[in-house]
């Protein structure tokens, strides 16, 4: 096809790639008068309409971005005489493919990589921050083009090949095409579901095989887990940074650009020491959970609730008062602490494990608790018929006397369960984040 001109304007130099129904052309656009990249998709016997509606995705797609590390959008047209099929044009990257690096035996070093991800996550957080975001599906070194600036570190980093892109609209009734490639797929791109982390997932392969010089699938695994820090001479910062990359599992796994550039930026020091504090805190199980549930309910709460009582007693009779009311309330306030630590810790454990919605816990166990020792208050304290008490102090009406030895404590008692309760979910939810830090960079 050299010297060939395509729609009276760009004329062939040379073919860069071929596969069945798609070429890839090297050409002078002769208005613009530079060079240009326009991929052909022919009718041929082996044509699917998938191919065409990604095709024609790739073009709107490559339309509405800007950003200097992926191509122009030039033109797009039907392709006219004997090859029907449709052209989309583009500008031009000069350079050489990381893959083309790898396959010349080329390994980079830690601070090579480090630069290679800073600039492709500059990338991502461009295309994700899209509306809707823009999922690019096929990021590995071959779609990858480095522009080398002469010196020892990398130049210019771009990322090319739209043609597996996806933007992340509603997909309810629709069919998701499975694409990528195996290796730097994450498993969830395999049922065809794609979000912003599995492209991190592709990034933190792609970075792994320019560390290696070894294509991911040829790469050991343990748990699923690319197995490549014996291959790498990286400071266990990075190491543990690329495994969280490609954690197997999406929830376990960095959730999106901007955080991973955060973390990749503090790499030696805040990064780090979250690491090292993650190590030592010990994830809750059901055993833990119960024991920090039933003391902190049965000695805080009945704690607060006997001093409470015993300085609220003290108002009425100083010292008596003080040890009559705070040896009335401990009677309760033991044995309730005690339910209470129960009842939090099954609520907890049935419905709150694993944590998800922090609010919702801390609201459930608060309020109920709140509710369950103002109630036993009512009773345990309308019980004791403190009436007779109240009248030989001045206290003229039953509802006055109610109101100060009945209401009035079952209202403290009442805030102290629920105060105590509120701690317990804070105390669960700070632990449960450490795991699942823990979980996703300990190994």
């Amino acid at each position: 096809m050299n010297e060939q001109i395509l729609h009276n304007r760009y004329e062939i130099k040379q073919q860069l790639g071929k596969k069945a129904g798609r070429r890839t052309l090297l050409a002078d656009d002769q208005i613009s008068q530079k060079l240009v990249i326009i991929k052909l998709l022919t009718f041929s016997s082996d044509f699917a309409w998938e191919n065409l509606k990604l095709f024609e995705r790739e073009a709107e797609t490559l339309k509405t971005l800007n950003h200097p590390a992926i191509p122009n959008y030039v033109d797009y047209f039907e392709l006219d005489g004997a090859a029907q099929g449709y052209a989309l044009v583009q500008s031009y990257v000069e350079g050489k493919s990381l893959e083309e690096y790898i396959q010349a035996g080329r390994l980079f070093t830690e601070k090579e990589v480090k630069i290679i991800a800073l600039q492709l996550l500059e990338i991502l957080i461009y295309l994700h921050s899209q509306h809707p975001p823009v999922i690019h599906r096929d990021l590995k070194p071959s779609n990858i083009i480095l522009l080398e600036n002469g010196e020892q570190i990398p130049g210019q980093i771009y990322l090319v090949d739209f043609g597996s892109v996806q933007t992340l609209v509603s997909k309810a009734g629709k069919t998701v095409t499975v694409v990528g490639t195996y290796g730097y797929m994450p498993p969830e791109q395999f049922g065809g579901y794609a979000t912003g982390a599995s492209d991190l997932y592709s990034l933190g392969a792609t970075l792994i095989a320019l560390a290696t010089g070894i294509h991911p699938a040829d790469l050991p695994q343990k748990e699923m887990r690319i197995a490549f820090a014996d291959l790498v001479d990286f400071s266990p910062a990075l190491v543990d940074w690329l495994q969280w990359l490609t954690e197997p599992s999406v929830e376990r796994r960095l959730n999106s650009a901007t955080e991973a550039l955060a973390t990749l930026e503090q790499l030696e020091t805040q990064f780090y020491r979250v690491r090292q504090q993650a190590l030592v805190k010990k994830p809750v199980n059901t055993f833990s959970l119960f024991v920090n549930a039933l003391l902190r309910s049965t000695f805080v709460g009945g704690g607060m609730i006997t001093i409470c009582a015993a300085l609220y007693s003290s108002i009425v009779l100083p010292i008596l008062g003080t040890i009559l009311g705070g040896l009335s309330a401990a009677a309760v306030a033991f044995p309730l602490g005690l339910a209470n630590g129960v009842w939090i810790g099954l609520i907890t454990r049935l419905f709150f494990y694993p944590l998800k919605n922090t609010h919702l816990h801390r609201l459930v166990l608060s309020m109920t608790s709140t509710i369950i020792g103002t109630v036993t208050g009512l009773i345990y304290f309308g019980s004791l018929g403190l009436g007779g008490a109240g009248a030989k102090i001045g206290i003229p009406s039953q509802f006055q006397q109610s109101l100060f030895f009945v209401i009035a404590p079952s209202i403290i008692t009442g805030l102290s369960m629920g105060a105590v309760s509120k701690s317990f979910a804070q105390w669960y939810e700070k632990s449960k984040s450490s795991q699942k830090i823990f979980k996703k960079i300990n190994y």
